[in-house]
C-alpha cells in the first residue's frame, strides 16, 4: 500500500476535500486556522529533519501532534520513498536508516531500497 499513499503525511486535507459538507465551507478568519509553521511550502525533507522537540512545538494545539513524532517520519519516510530519486532525498533517509524506533527504520529502509531499484 505504500506506493499508493503517494506524497501523504496526514490526512485530514484528503478528508477535507472528500467531505460533501465542504461544498458549502467558507474560508475561516480565525488565525487558529491559518497554515502555521510554512508547512504549505515545507519540502518532505525539511519535515524529515525535525527533531520530537521540533515536531511537539510546531504542532502544539494541532491535531497533527496526535500522531506522534514516530508516526510523522514514518509517514514522511513513505514519502520519501515514493518521490523523485534526488540526492538530498538519500541523504535524509539515510540520515533516520538508524532511528531508534524500528518501525521508522522499517520504512526508511524500505524508502531506500525504493530508490535503489530505480
Amino acid at each position: 500500500m505504500r506506493p499508493l499513499i503517494g506524497n501523504r503525511v496526514y490526512g485530514c486535507d484528503d478528508c477535507q476535500l472528500a467531505c460533501p459538507w465542504n461544498k458549502f465551507a467558507r474560508a475561516a478568519t480565525l488565525p487558529d486556522f491559518d497554515v502555521r509553521h510554512g508547512l504549505d511550502r515545507a519540502t518532505l525533507v525539511e519535515l524529515f529533519a525535525w527533531t520530537k522537540a521540533e515536531f511537539d512545538e510546531r504542532h502544539a494545539g494541532s491535531a497533527i501532534r496526535r500522531i506522534g513524532h514516530v508516526r510523522w517520519l514514518r509517514n514522511i519516510a513513505v514519502g520519501l520513498g515514493n518521490a523523485r530519486t534526488a540526492p538530498e532525498v538519500i541523504v535524509a533517509l539515510r540520515a533516520r536508516a538508524d532511528h531508534p524506533d524500528a518501525i521508522v527504520r522499517e520504512h526508511v529502509a524500505w524508502a531506500l531500497a525504493r530508490h535503489a531499484a530505480r
